[in-house]
């Protein structure tokens, strides 16, 4: 399969299915090639093989091809490869199909067993076709800032850029259906993820709430709009996070917190009466957990079976994954040994492992341009030279 696409959202769904078994082509440009290998620090390696943490995060098990598509022998070579793909993820803007010679971007035209899964910030047609799209842009515009953070102070987004990585979650089911239906009726099609629809579908009991109320969700910070009690609590020493999500949770959470009288409080007594009195729980709350420190609170609801939580920082977590065996080791270029995460699923009781470490740029451009069928003569021609184009 060809990964023709940049940043993180396509990249991330191109890196999934290599971790589902693809052969990953990643088509770069000659200039400095995906611009997250750029974006640090912190970067890993040293001189000519140095390259971002970022861009590590979304390309695994992928070789690299370096194309020039403003030529025609690069347009040509990338034509080669698309006519023997199963898949293409793209996120090319409209004029860039243009200068392809392929107006409306629609590649499966041409070759009628590929699957095609079009990346884009605000879809395919329209005025905003065309629009520049970055994560923290959609994640105000899908409205995912306007319910994050508190009532006070600045909007809020989210830590990682969860547009990009929803639309790859979101793209991928729905390209691996299409491959899926290609297979039975031999005719490949194309899939189109927006990224504005992606963040629009991840509002789901938001956006829901808003149909039934007409009302704007607020912000409240860690809490939850439609269940109390659900968020983060000050405990003697740290954060504590906590969530009651029904009636039997609420009553062992009173047993927990050594309170049963309150689970039988008229004005608690039901999810919908704590929600109408949430600032009066909370101030009960709030006394309560200051009394002591998080290990004995989380101790106490282990025993209650009630969920609940430290907030760990990201050296905890990826401590963690490591002792579960999420992480694995890889050489970055011709030196570095770097820790990499692998993919969340199992499958048949097995993870999905490393089979390539993130690529050098054009680091594998000739060995599958040979292997796409072209001459040495006619790799000669194409080749565009980077320093990491590999000679084989």
């Amino acid at each position: 399969m060809l990964d023709a696409s940049r940043v993180l959202a396509g990249p991330y769904l191109a890196m999934l299915l290599g971790d589902l078994g693809a052969d990953v082509i990643k088509v770069e440009k000659p200039d400095g090639g995906d611009p997250t290998r750029a974006w640090g620090p912190p970067f890993v390696g040293t001189g000519k093989e140095r390259v971002a943490a970022y861009f590590l995060s979304a390309n695994r098990n992928k070789r690299s091809v370096v194309l020039d598509l403003k030529s025609r022998k690069g347009i040509a070579a990338f034509e080669r490869l698309a006519s023997q793909a199963d898949i293409l993820v793209e996120n090319f803007l409209p004029w860039e199909w243009e200068r392809l010679g392929v107006p409306g971007g629609e590649i499966t035209k041409r070759f009628r067993r590929l699957v095609q899964c079009s990346v884009t910030g605000y879809g395919t047609k329209g005025d905003d076709s065309t629009k520049v799209a970055y994560d923290i842009v959609l994640q105000a515009e899908t409205g995912l800032m306007g319910v994050t953070g508190h009532d006070e102070g600045e909007p809020i987004r989210v830590g990682v850029a969860v547009i990009d990585i929803l639309t790859a979650l979101y793209g991928l089911g729905a390209t691996l259906a299409a491959l899926r239906l290609r297979d039975l009726t031999k005719h490949g099609n194309r899939v189109e993820i927006a990224m504005v629809d992606a963040g629009t579908a991840f509002l789901s009991y938001a956006a829901q709430s808003w149909f039934a109320s007409g009302e704007q969700p607020p912000r409240l910070g860690s809490r939850h709009p439609n269940l109390v009690p659900y968020q983060a609590y000050r405990a003697r020493d740290d954060w504590l996070v906590v969530g009651a999500g029904s009636e039997d949770m609420w009553r062992r959470f009173c047993d927990a917190i050594g309170r049963p009288t309150l689970g039988r409080s008229a004005k608690f007594s039901s999810n919908e009466e704590r929600v109408l009195n949430r600032e009066a729980l909370e101030r009960v709350l709030t006394k309560i957990f200051a009394q002591h420190k998080v290990d004995y609170w989380l101790d106490r609801f282990r025993e209650y079976r009630v969920p609940a939580g430290r907030v760990a920082s990201v050296e905890k977590v990826a401590r963690a994954a490591i002792e579960r065996g999420g992480v694995t080791t890889a050489r970055i270029g011709t030196g570095t040994v770097q820790p990499l995460l692998l993919a969340p699923f199992v499958i048949g009781g097995r993870r999905p492992g490393l089979s390539r470490p993130p690529p050098r740029l054009g680091e594998h451009t000739v060995e599958v341009l040979r292997e796409a069928g072209l001459s040495l003569e006619e790799v000669r021609e194409t080749v565009v030279r980077t320093p990491n184009t590999s000679k084989r």
